[in-house]
């Protein structure tokens, strides 16, 4: 099994940045996808950004492109979400996810797939 804990999130005025971190741990032969998703109350939870096995190719909601980087550093097993620009609306509990299998792009996760706590998001104006 995986663990993944994400770290990094507080409060920040608008057009602040944060930089979210999600720490995988346990059992990793291989490298898989990796996403991260936010939500609101009442809301349907929202991909934000996602990244292949390797790093070298990402995509992005449109709400937050040219805004938000993803990244990944496979030595540490940790995935980071540089989030710049913030606006209020970027407030949500910021989740990460790693596929559990091997998989063609895009990366589809799912609820079979492992996830994180959350981290809380705050951008006020």
């Amino acid at each position: 099994q995986v663990q993944l804990v994400e770290s990094g999130g507080g409060s920040v005025q608008a057009g602040g940045s944060l930089r979210l971190s999600c720490a995988a741990s346990g059992y990793i032969y291989r490298a898989t996808c990796m996403a991260w998703f936010r939500q609101v109350p009442g809301k349907e939870r929202e991909g934000v950004a996602s990244i292949d096995a390797g790093g070298g190719t990402t995509d992005y909601a449109d709400s937050v492109g040219g805004r938000f980087t993803i990244s990944r550093d496979n030595a540490k097993n940790t995935l980071y979400l540089q989030m710049n620009s913030l606006k209020p609306e970027d407030t949500a509990m910021y989740y990460c996810a790693a596929a559990k299998t091997r998989r063609n792009w895009p990366c589809r996760i799912g609820t079979d797939d492992y996830w994180g706590r959350g981290t809380q998001v705050t951008v006020s104006s």
